[in-house]
This record gives C-alpha cells, structure tokens and sequence, in this order.
C-alpha cells in the first residue's frame, strides 16, 4: 500500500452540527479535536509506506483511533465498529456521519507497520508536544516516554478477543453435529458467555485480570476437549 499526503480536511459540516447537538454540554473527543486539533498528519508516517501501490487508509486517522482505542480499553473490532458508528468519533476523525470506516484488520497492520519501523513513538511525542504547546505538562511532573505500552495494551485485547471468538466456532461447529452431547456437558453458563458476539464485551482493562480470563478460557477449552466424543 502506498501514502498519499493530503491536508487533513475539515470536520464536514452536517457531522459536526449533529455531534453538538447530541453532546450539547460537550463530548471528551471533540474536545479534544477542539482544543488540540488532530495530533497527527500523513506526512510523520511516509516512511511506513512504498511509493507505489494501492492508496492506503489515512495513517494520521489510524494513529488518533489507536489512542482512542487505547484510551477505551476497546479491541480493533469494536474501535472499527466505534468509528463506523459513533458521532463522536466521526467528528474527532473528519469524517462524515456516512462514512463507512474501514476493515478492522487495518489496525492491527498499521501497529505492525509502526514496530517494524520502530516508529511507536511518535504517536506518544507528537501528543507530548501538542500538550506542552497547550500548557497541559508542567516541568518536574512524571510522565511516560514509551508507547510501547499502547500498542501491547491493545495487542492484548485482540489476543483475548480471538480467543473466545475460536471457543464460539469451535461450539458452534459441535452445536451442529452432536446438539444433544454438547448439552450434556458444556456448563450452563457457557451459553450466557458464547451466546452473543464476543466483540461485544467490554474486556478486562487490568493486565492480570487479562491474563486471568486468557487462564480461564485455556483451561475450560482443554478440559471440555479432553472428553469429546471419538
């Protein structure tokens, strides 16, 4: 895919009236589009791309959905869903209110873009800047350096949501060929867990609780494969 660099457009016109007319007393996004603009531009990631090949989604757009993504504790899926769907969103990204987004996959391949080319920190520095500009950093306080922790945060979650998402297929696939077996032994609240898309839970934000429900999820799975049927 190759980069096109275009002027960041402005939020359209219909978007933006819509978004202060559903956030009258005002929305944490378009506050900060407000206040702080978009943070990122296409020109700080040419080096992520060749120069020829299909045009590629607006990095600048990725970078400021991968914090919004971050800061919601959201897989990719659901951040894709969230800027197909959300005002809010829309309005912080330039984008109109029919916007269709993007495949979620792109996320993941614009993090992957990011670590090979060991460029993650920008998208923390240039939010650094943007925030001593504004007077929002004072000298002597702490404050993190690395955006690493972001883009693992977010690698995480994704982990975790492909782990349920292959328990559903799994259980769908035995709901097909033996019902009557998979009612017998599957726990009862397995079909309060599984019932509905696992992108729709909001997973656990805490590292440990991650990998407690990753523990819990491995368990149950090779405990309930050990007795299936020949």
């Amino acid at each position: 895919m190759s980069l096109q660099t275009r002027p960041i457009p402005a939020i359209p016109e219909l978007t933006a009236k819509v978004a202060r007319r559903a956030f009258r007393k005002g929305n944490v996004y378009m506050q900060m589009r407000d206040a702080l603009g978009t943070f990122f531009t296409n020109d700080q990631f040419t080096d992520l791309y060749p120069a020829n090949g299909q045009p590629a989604y607006s990095p600048w757009r990725l970078a400021l959905v991968s914090v919004m993504q971050f800061a919601e504790n959201l897989s990719d899926r659901q951040a894709a869903d969230a800027v197909r769907s959300r005002i809010d969103w829309k309005y912080a990204l330039s984008l109109e209110l029919t916007d269709e987004g993007f495949d979620f996959s792109v996320l993941s391949e614009f993090r992957q873009r990011l670590l090979e080319h060991e460029a993650g920190e920008r998208l923390l520095n240039t939010m650094l800047d943007h925030f001593r500009e504004a007077g929002l950093l004072s000298n002597g306080g702490k404050q993190r350096t690395d955006s690493t922790h972001v883009l693992a945060s977010v690698r995480d979650l994704n982990r975790l949501e492909l782990a349920g998402r292959t328990l559903q297929a799994a259980l769908d696939d035995i709901a097909a060929l033996a019902p009557d077996w998979l009612q017998a032994w599957v726990a009862p609240d397995w079909y309060t867990r599984y019932a509905q898309p696992f992108s729709d839970f909001r997973l656990p934000q805490k590292a440990a609780e991650r990998e407690a429900q990753n523990r819990t999820e491995a368990v149950s799975t090779a405990r309930n494969l050990r007795i299936l049927p020949d």
